[in-house]
């Protein structure tokens, strides 16, 4: 299946049908010669609003951890960019709404058989380090992302670059001084 007529059933689809209503479409970015595949949550609402894929500040402090412009990014010959939703699902008081449980399971292999040459896979959050790292993951998500090494080469796990975890960057120095630097080599070695 191409990945036109992929992106055909997901709009139709009929889980998706309120959605289409809304006149949205899918957010998410690929080609069959990616390299890397950055997995996050789902769409915020600007990304939904403006279809484009991580267009806000989180998608601002991912890029800078990357070390990647924003032409960089947007190559999606370059970069896949896959949510474990791809439309936004609403906001609570204290962030966005989860993904829909069964969504990634029913689109996202797919989607990969269209990418063959993915070498690098970011996992964002904790709903894409649970669904690709299953067992493997930690008993929290800082364990997870603080053991990143072992998830190598395959597997980089990243907290969500929102604005909102600048708490948590600065109880985790460490992530700055660790994971970003070798981050940054692994995506260099790639472009």
């Amino acid at each position: 299946m191409s990945l036109t007529s992929l992106r055909k059933r997901i709009i139709n689809a009929k889980e998706n049908a309120l959605f289409l209503k809304k006149g949205w479409h899918p957010i998410y970015s690929v080609d069959t010669s990616a390299k890397i595949l950055i997995i996050g949550q789902a769409p915020g609402r600007i990304a939904q609003e403006t279809g484009i894929p991580w267009n806000d500040k989180s998608g601002d402090n991912l890029r800078e951890w990357l070390g990647m412009s924003r032409e960089q990014f947007y190559d999606k010959k370059m970069v896949a960019l896959v949510p474990m939703d791809f439309y936004f699902p609403g906001s609570l008081e204290r962030g966005d709404v989860p993904p829909r449980k069964g969504f990634a399971e029913k689109w996202h292999p797919s989607l990969l058989k269209q990418m063959p040459d993915i070498k690098l896979v970011i996992l964002i959050g904790q709903y894409s380090q649970e669904y690709y790292l299953g067992t493997k993951r930690k008993a929290t998500l800082t364990q997870t992302v603080r053991a990143f090494k072992e998830y190598l080469p395959k597997f980089v796990p990243l907290v969500h670059p929102s604005p909102r975890n600048n708490i948590w960057l600065k109880k985790n120095p460490w992530f700055k001084k660790e994971v970003v630097p070798k981050l940054q080599s692994l995506i260099r070695g790639l472009l």
